[in-house]
């Protein structure tokens, strides 16, 4: 259950930090801002362009934001059946 709860909480990190570093203005040639992308752009899955914006800031808070509290939600009830 807690392997099932960290996992998506590592997923759930992973979304956070992009969508803080592109907020905060990261540097998009960075090698660890690269990796991060590379991993929160598959696992945003087909939350990105869900809802149009047209504010920017807004569009990676709403893409990335509602990943991160899908996968936060989607591993609690996973671990919860698994704990039957």
């Amino acid at each position: 259950m807690r392997v099932i709860t960290g996992i998506g909480a590592l997923f759930a990190f992973i979304e956070l930090l992009y969508m803080v570093m592109v907020l905060a203005g990261a540097n998009a040639g960075n090698g660890f801002f690269i990796f991060i992308q590379a991993l929160a752009k598959p696992l945003a899955l087909f939350w990105p362009g869900l809802f149009p914006v047209s504010d920017p800031n807004l569009a990676v808070i709403l893409d990335y934001g509602l990943a991160a509290a899908f996968w936060v939600i989607v591993a609690g009830v996973i671990a919860r059946f698994a704990a039957r």
